[in-house]
């Protein structure tokens, strides 16, 4: 079974990330590199995302597509990155949650898959 562990974080982690000296910064992510490596081939696909404020959004208005900057909502929390993991249950997947290396918040989601959709990853 498919889950999207999506990563979050707050603005004020993001600023802490930010301002974070860049050899603090390679170990955090020599930890998350680790946790991908013990994770191994349940992992099947992700990436991590630019930050919320690189975002561009298109929003439907009467059927005309408008596009904006910026992302859909304004949020405490928005999605810093995101792994999808291919696993035996639930429970499989809330081990991967609850190991993840840089604490905040990880969201555990099953993925819906369709007969003949492509594959993503």
């Amino acid at each position: 079974m498919k889950y999207m562990l999506m990563f979050t974080a707050t603005a004020g982690g993001q600023r802490q990330w930010d301002s974070m000296p860049e050899e603090q910064r390679s170990a955090e992510y020599a930890r998350i590199n680790q946790w991908f490596e013990r994770a191994g081939a349940r992992v099947v696909g992700g990436y991590e995302l630019q930050p919320e404020q690189t975002a561009t959004t298109v929003r439907f208005d009467g059927g005309k597509p408008v596009v904006t900057d910026g992302p859909f909502l304004e949020a405490k929390e928005t999605i810093a990155g995101y792994a999808i993991v291919d696993v035996e249950d639930l429970d499989e997947a809330l081990g991967l949650a609850k190991a993840w290396p840089t604490g905040g918040t990880v969201e555990v989601r099953p993925v819906i898959e369709r007969e003949g959709a492509p594959a993503q990853g």
